[in-house]
C-alpha cells in the first residue's frame, strides 16, 4: 500500500500505533505501509492498518490519500476472516475512500 502524505507533512515513518504489526517505511521517493520484521502480527494487524490509513486520509492532516492493490487488500481481508468483502472486489486499486465505503459495506 502506498501513502500520499499532505503539503504539510514532509515525513511520515513508524507505527502508527501498536498491535498492527505494520509501519510506514520510505522507499524509493514514497511511503509504504510495510510488515515488520519483528514481533507478532495478529490475524487482522494487517486490514486494521489500512482502515486506520483510509481514516487518516479522511482527515487530510498528514495523509491525503493510499492506494492499495487489489490483491493486498483481499489477503488482508481473508487473514482476517472477512471471505465475502474479499470476494467483492474488482477494482484492480482501491483508494482511500473506496476502502472506507468497503469498511462501511461489510461493517469491518
Amino acid at each position: 500500500m502506498r501513502l500520499f502524505l499532505s503539503e504539510q507533512c514532509e515525513g511520515l515513518t513508524g507505527s502508527l500505533g501498536s498491535g498492527y504489526g505494520y509501519a510506514v517505511q520510505k522507499q524509493k521517493g514514497g511511503y509504504y505501509g510495510k510488515r515488520n520484521s519483528k514481533g507478532v502480527v495478529p490475524p487482522d494487524g494487517h486490514l486494521r492498518f489500512i482502515l486506520k490509513c483510509a481514516e487518516l486520509a479522511r482527515m487530510k492532516l498528514h495523509i491525503v490519500d493510499i492506494r492499495v492493490p487489489r490483491l493486498e487488500l483481499q489477503v488482508a481481508l481473508m487473514e482476517a476472516g472477512e471471505y465475502p468483502a474479499a470476494l467483492r472486489i474488482t477494482q484492480t486499486e482501491l483508494n482511500a475512500e473506496q476502502v472506507f465505503n468497503l469498511k462501511q459495506q461489510y461493517k469491518l
